[in-house]
């Protein structure tokens, strides 16, 4: 009986493993490529090695774990491995609460940019910012709008004209527009838009809109410059969080260990 149910857990890691994996390749298939894609690949296969040939691993560990440096190399890599699945457990629960963090009062909203389609047209990710924006420029309409991004190698125009351009089409007064057309991340995105809020004597309490699972390292760099931030999360593609989700760990270490 131990022998089947031994079977079936590892069976059943290996099929959830391989399961994540294609999660985290679709993106990269689609053209979609960063760290988290990388990072989530490498860890799925791994996982997969170690359910589907998990007597062979376990006599590898064994034998590294008799040896001398190997000890130490084995407890090291352990701890770090723990010391990173608490991280990854802490900085999600963080980013879901920051997620929620809703407006008490309406504001400037801040949207922040992303890719855009070789035709000038939003990709599905940035459209879904804009129209979760529109929503509530909709409900506020004595409310201004930044809208933040630059032009990347691949674009053909910068993120902030498409923004303005989608904005204009769905009924948003011009007037009520400003373009942050110069930014190539999110520090700059909200390094600038403080500098447009300075310019036209807005509040620098503002609404991020911005994927939900991006919220709180955006708030938090918004924080940091003396803006208080509250948040409208876009909806992401369900197949498309895994991959941003451990992108944005990523982001978070990197802005903890680099500011």
């Amino acid at each position: 009986m131990f022998v089947i149910s031994q079977f079936w857990i590892r069976l059943l890691g290996a099929g959830l493993s391989l399961i994540a994996l294609a999660f985290f390749l679709n993106p990269i298939l689609l053209g979609i490529r960063h760290a988290g894609c990388y990072v989530g690949t490498i860890i799925c296969i791994l996982g997969i090695i170690f359910f589907a040939l998990n007597s062979v691993v376990a006599k590898l560990l064994q034998n590294i774990w008799e040896n001398g440096f190997g000890h130490v190399v084995l407890c090291v890599f352990l701890g770090i491995l723990g010391f990173s699945a608490v991280l990854a457990i802490i900085f999600s629960i963080l980013m879901i609460r920051a997620e929620f963090h809703k407006p008490k009062e309406p504001t400037t909203v801040v949207i922040l940019g992303c890719k855009v389609r070789n035709d000038g047209e939003p990709t599905l990710m940035l459209k879904k910012r804009l129209e979760a924006g529109i929503a509530y420029l909709e409900q506020y309409p004595e409310v201004s709008v930044i809208v933040c991004g630059g032009q990347g190698t691949d674009e053909c125009i910068t993120e902030a004209e498409c923004m303005y351009n989608y904005l204009i089409k769905n009924n948003i007064a011009p007037e009520r527009i400003y373009q942050e057309n110069i930014s190539s991340s999110t520090q700059e995105n909200l390094e600038n838009a403080k500098q447009i809020l300075e310019q036209q004597e807005l509040e620098n309490n503002i609404i991020i809109v911005t994927d939900g699972y991006h919220q709180y390292r955006a708030s938090k760099i918004a924080n940091s410059l003396d803006l208080k931030a509250n948040a409208i999360s876009a909806k992401t593609s369900w197949y498309l969080v895994p991959s941003y989700w451990v992108r944005e760990w990523l982001g978070i270490c990197y802005q903890f260990v680099f500011g």
